[in-house]
């Protein structure tokens, strides 16, 4: 075959402050060809081609139609034994395994798979290694940490790349006509023919690619931020030096850093005049780029309350003139006392890591974690082996999977007898079963990839004790050294849990134990296990008759919705009934758990009714050692807990013991854990707000990974929190049980002006391919503040022109209330692209304790008249970490998936009432 061509990555040079790591890239020229793979699945294998288009980021095969995965949309690659889970589910030789490539992605708003093998092993590992490098620019861009010249460099790419039709390095006005479209751009075609004319200066009729670079900033220009840096100017003598910067930084950002370190940003972005030159431009060569994702979705238009910002009729000259002569380190000074920040100077750092919307977002390990484990809110999973329906989902791996990898460090595993060992579903219903073996060989691969704290795995043990003997055997195998089977350094008995970091790299099981002694080891009498489970509460008969009328009609309504699979969810619908109607009768006083016949001990009690105990496993009881499962006696002074006791409490139970006062609870948590889970009746998967458990200290609050809602959201938006470890130190007031400070109640306004929407995202069709219609949207943008139901009344000011109202009270589609307050913008009609809305919202709230951590606010940008599609994009983040001043958010898909180039320019503002 040859050495296949290589194609030179984008040299540094052409993108200013891009990193020199970027430049290295190189994109086989085979690749964009294409090369033949296997395509696999559970039932065939079959031929297609595989390709790469490096500037729109985008891998493409054919099937029975023409596919499209976007780079940026892709959640995890998986090569060799990675993928060896599904080899073996597939029953294919062990010779294809270093050939094999698993792409994970996200299209429809649904996890996606292909498996392809590469027909030799120097294809596989170029597929592989670019891949990867690919992915990784955009993770980083996403991140916060890509610079913004790398994010346009890589959006001039893609879009020139889908505009340039013919492939001849040329757009006419038809493409740019076609581009403005894709775009959302909704102007007339007489401002677009000027546009063209302003940016063709060697008037050839057509646009090359520096030609498309000067027309995109024509396009991009953005009238707010022109506004926004006038007025600083005008306030601070027409100038922006460094002392303008340093009064801005300290006045509307809220900047808490020195002066020292204010010069060091400022140096960055700013400019001598004298010294400022054009841009130089991106060689127009394709097969030269570093490879661009789309990551577009729906799209807006302009407004009813503010006019249509039309096109400029001529670009400012800041607008092409974006890039500082390089100074030497010595230069500083000069920079300093006779630097200015022009406009695209001050544009560039808005947008930068240096004006990161978050404080402690980027990457890094924020907080103390030498702190006892306790003092942690920990990202927590429920029924974590399920990727669907409570009753009828399916049962996998990738469950535990998809949550290791976003951080997620309690997993659970609810566990019974299968005819080849211990397998894992949901009791009690028509769910898919998987081996223990299988579950833990996952988690043991992907515990510490995201981070490296300790991985609590909460076991519902419902089996045999030969059973219980293999799952014992099956974790010490697979887990070895990580697994804590006895107290760590040799520590003496336990009076204090240990640190993430006493525990790092460690994997801990939590199962219930009703008899735990004084001394180490168990005395010589029957150890029993609880058989109450997350997996078997189902509330009261009088709830379950509630909740599940509430879920059959939200099935009713799918049905509705989604007639092309009307005979699935029928039989989704027959069978939920089924089922809980077994779950209904289970929920009546006199049932007994069901048990396996070799586990049925007969209990010597009197009393009939008395539940039926089950053996545990002395081997299993070894596993148990911070983290020891025991019943809920009470949360009072008589009764006492060893610093190891955890137990676990179901939704109702808690929302019972937040009526009758949190203090106490609050106390037990400061040194033990409480693990909270979903009620039983959420057949849907649907999850409560976590933040009202939080509020009590609870550290194991766990969720439906699976399902995407509210609840979700403000979990996700909490443990992005200190490098996505998995661990929030919690707010002072409940690490240190002070009664003075929880019983401080402040007052205050959240002030949010949306100002404008950069390059709000298009909806894809099933192949992955953005749907393009003649329908330009009215985008809006609803925000919401998610305050927990303190114990106090909630704060509305008299004076407050807007009507607030709490949420709806708990049901089970819907989440636990707490208190949420509502505004929307005006529309914006006819742009997607730009929209400018520049109004002003503010928000009455309360906070106890100083815990502004755990008080959240959400953004979503809709459509008018189109509510029920969803909405466009959606942002979440904790009050804790969101920085004050003009800042720019990242959007998000209704999974969380960022967008690569779609933002929400705000300032945020907090003051007291």
């Amino acid at each position: 075959m040859g050495e296949p061509q290589i194609a030179p990555g984008l040299a540094t040079e052409a993108v200013p402050g891009q990193k020199a790591a970027m430049s290295d890239i190189t994109v086989p020229a085979i690749l964009q060809h294409g090369t033949p793979m296997t395509k696999v699945s559970v039932s065939r294998q079959k031929p297609v081609t595989l390709r790469l288009d490096a500037d729109q980021g985008q891998i493409l095969y054919d099937t029975k139609k023409h596919r499209i995965i976007p780079i940026e949309s892709i959640k995890e690659l998986r090569s060799g034994s990675e993928s060896r889970y599904y080899r073996e589910q597939f029953q294919l030789t062990q010779e294809l395994e270093e050939r094999w490539l698993t792409i994970i992605y996200i299209c429809e708003g649904r996890y996606k798979t292909v498996h392809v093998v590469a027909p030799t092993k120097d294809i596989f590992r170029m597929w592989d290694n670019t891949l990867r490098k690919l992915y990784a620019i955009r993770q980083e861009i996403m991140s916060g940490l890509g610079s913004p010249e790398m994010r346009e460099a890589l959006w001039e790419r893609q879009y020139w790349k889908g505009s340039d039709e013919e492939n001849d390095q040329r757009l006419e006005f038809e493409n740019v006509e076609k581009l403005c479209k894709r775009l959302n751009v909704n102007s007339s075609r007489e401002d677009l023919e000027r546009l063209f004319k302003q940016s063709d200066v060697n008037k050839q009729g057509y646009l090359n690619f520096e030609d498309f670079q000067r027309f995109v900033r024509l396009l991009k220009f953005r009238p707010e931020l022109d506004r926004l840096y006038k007025c600083i100017c005008s306030l601070n003598g027409g100038t922006f030096n460094f002392a303008t910067f340093d009064h801005f930084m300290r006045t509307s950002q809220k900047s808490t850093l020195s002066e020292a370190e204010h010069q060091k940003i400022f140096v960055r972005y700013a400019t001598v005049p004298e010294r400022d030159r054009p841009l130089p431009p991106i060689p127009p060569t394709v097969e030269t780029s570093i490879p661009v994702a789309v990551a577009v979705n729906p799209v807006p238009s302009q407004s009813t309350s503010t006019p249509a910002p039309s096109l400029p009729a001529s670009a400012p000259s800041a607008i092409v003139s974006t890039a500082p002569t390089p100074l030497a380190a010595d230069s500083t000074a000069t920079l300093v006392s006779d630097g200015v920040l022009t406009l695209d100077g001050f544009t560039s750092f808005l947008s930068s890591p240096d004006n990161s919307a978050f404080t402690d977002q980027n990457g890094k390990i924020w907080h103390d974690m030498t702190r006892p484990i306790s003092e942690y809110f920990i990202s927590s999973s429920h029924n974590t082996y399920l990727v669907g329906h409570q009753l009828v989902g399916v049962s996998t791996v990738e469950g535990y999977i998809r949550a290791l990898l976003h951080g997620c460090r309690s997993v659970e595993l609810d566990i019974y007898d299968g005819e080849n060992g211990p397998v894992v579903y949901h009791g009690k219903t028509l769910t898919s079963k998987v081996p223990v073996r299988d579950i833990c060989q996952a988690i043991s691969r992907y515990a510490f990839v995201a981070s490296p704290y300790p991985v609590i795995i909460s076991a519902e043990v419902h089996c045999s004790l030969p059973q219980q003997e293999m799952m014992t055997d099956i974790m010490k195998e697979v887990f070895g050294d990580a697994l804590v089977s006895a107290p760590i350094d040799g520590r003496p008995k336990i009076t204090q849990l240990p640190s993430p970091e006493d525990l790092r790299g460690r994997i801990l099981v939590k199962a219930k134990n009703l008899y735990v002694t004084e001394h180490e080891g168990v005395q010589e009498k029957d150890v029993t296990l609880d058989t109450e489970s997350s997996s078997t509460d189902v509330s009261s008969s009088e709830d379950v008759i509630t909740d599940v009328r509430s879920e059959i009609q939200e099935l009713k309504a799918d049905l509705k919705d989604l007639r092309p699979n009307f005979r699935g969810l029928k039989s989704d619908l027959r069978k939920a009934k089924e089922a809980m109607s077994r779950v209904a009768k289970s929920s009546r006083p006199s049932s007994v758990a069901p048990t396996t016949p070799r586990a049925v001990t007969p209990t010597p009690a009197k009393d009939p009714k008395a539940k039926t105990k089950t053996k545990m496993s002395l081997s299993l009881v070894s596993l148990l050692v911070y983290t020891v499962g025991v019943k809920c006696r009470g949360i009072n002074k008589k009764e006492e807990y060893a610093p190891e006791h955890v137990f676990s409490l179901s939704e109702n139970t808690m929302n019972k013991i937040l009526k009758q006062g949190m203090m106490d609870l609050i106390k037990h948590n400061r040194s033990h854990l409480v693990r909270i889970y979903p009620k039983g009746t959420r057949l849907n998967s649907t999850n409560y707000e976590p933040h009202r458990y939080w509020s009590a200290g609870a550290q194991l609050v766990a969720l439906n990974w699976q399902t995407f809602d509210l609840g979700y959201m403000i979990n996700h938006a909490m443990f992005q929190r200190n490098g996505r470890s998995g661990y929030v130190l919690k707010p002072k007031a409940l690490r240190e049980y002070n009664k003075e400070m929880l019983g401080k109640r402040t007052k205050h306004f959240l002030d949010v002006t949306i100002i404008s929407a950069q390059q709000l995202p298009r909806p894809k069709d099933a192949s992955g391919r953005e749907i393009i219609d003649k329908n330009i949207i009215d985008p809006y943008v609803e925000v919401s503040v998610h305050i927990p139901d303190w114990t106090h009344s909630p704060f509305l000011p008299d004076a407050s022109v807007k009507a607030y109202s709490p949420a709806s009270g708990p049901s089970a589609i819907n989440a636990t209330s707490a208190r949420t307050i509502t505004y929307k913008t005006g529309v914006v009609k006819n742009n997607g692209f730009n929209p400018v809305w520049e109004d002003m919202l503010s928000f009455p709230f309360d906070c106890v304790g100083d815990m502004k951590d755990l008080v959240f606010v959400s953004f979503a940008v809709k459509q008018e008249d189109k509510e029920h599609d969803g909405p466009l994009a959606v942002y979440c983040a904790s009050l804790g970490s969101l920085n004050q001043g003009f800042r720019h958010l990242p959007l998000h898909d209704a999974q969380l998936s960022q967008y690569l180039f779609s933002t929400l320019f705000v300032e945020i503002g907090i003051r007291d009432a």
